[in-house]
């Protein structure tokens, strides 16, 4: 099997749709001496809206500069760009309380090589998922959180985030609301797993709210984090068959396993530059 010689670069770009736009931004990268190898495309009709992901082959050797350039030329027709370098290893966090499927998914996902990225830390209120995080070499914080606290425990979480360089943070089944100051201050996407199909069962208990309205399937959401619960935009959601015969304890079981799939195709997907957000929305080119 051959392997490309050359570095590649990766941008996600958005804007107002227009013709010629896509000619234009090959054109760019085909004069800069670059050769694509994936380009994927998405229009807003509504909106009137273009969104497109490339992938290219660089042979300029001034990887920064040619990034940094093709976001200046994209910016000068109308489009916001964010270009991914190669090599470069995002930096990661977890949250999460007492429920341990979510992490231990991400984690043997990391372990083995699927997620490109450095898991910097896990924090949790609680300490149930020390000895878990240690065994695999994980850095374990716990930072209790009590209506007393919550400010104090923000704070502490975003100072070790900020020391680490986190460029994500992952909502393993982390069972605290956080702050508008928070999300607004960490810098970064924080990515949630609700344990419903969004927007129905919003909060808490989703799985007893379902089975008091007796659904016939049960979802989980993977969505980014906003200071409106339960509300941010949608990246990725899955559904199971459910019925009569199953209790809240089945739903539970059943919904653990889509829970910790959801979330690690959504955290994939940002890892790989994949998701460009775009009010409510999102586009996630496969």
């Amino acid at each position: 099997m051959t392997r490309d010689k050359n570095p590649r670069l990766v941008a996600l770009l958005s804007g107002p749709d227009r013709r010629g736009i896509v000619a234009s931004l090959a054109g760019w990268i085909y004069e800069h001496g670059g050769n694509i190898i994936h380009a994927d495309q998405h229009r807003d009709r509504e909106e009137e809206i273009f969104f497109q992901r490339i992938e290219w082959d660089s042979s300029s050797g001034r990887l920064q500069e040619e990034a940094a350039s093709f976001g200046t030329f994209a910016a000068g027709n109308g489009m916001r760009a964010t270009v991914a370098l190669p090599g470069h290893v995002p930096t990661i966090a977890i949250l999460v309380s007492r429920f341990p499927h979510c992490l231990h998914d991400l984690v043997l996902r990391w372990k083995t090589g699927e997620f490109r990225c450095r898991i910097a830390c896990v924090v949790s209120n609680h300490e149930d998922l020390r000895a878990d995080c240690e065994r695999f070499g994980i850095r374990f914080h716990h930072i209790p959180v009590d209506p007393g606290t919550k400010n104090e425990a923000e704070s502490r979480a975003l100072a070790l985030f900020q020391e680490e360089g986190v460029e994500l943070v992952v909502l393993a089944r982390y069972m605290q609301i956080l702050s508008a100051e928070f999300l607004e201050r960490v810098g970064c996407p924080v990515m949630n797993i609700h344990h419903s199909f969004l927007p129905a069962f919003v909060g808490t208990r989703p799985y007893h709210q379902a089975h008091a309205r007796g659904v016939k399937l049960i979802g989980a959401t993977a969505h980014y984090a906003t200071a409106i619960l339960d509300d941010g935009p949608i990246v990725h959601q899955d559904v199971v068959r459910v019925s009569h015969r199953h209790d809240v304890s089945d739903l539970i079981r059943k919904g653990r396993d889509l829970e910790k799939i959801v979330l690690s195709q959504a955290v994939a997907w940002q890892l790989e530059h994949r998701i460009l957000i775009y009010g409510r929305k999102t586009v996630v080119f496969d």
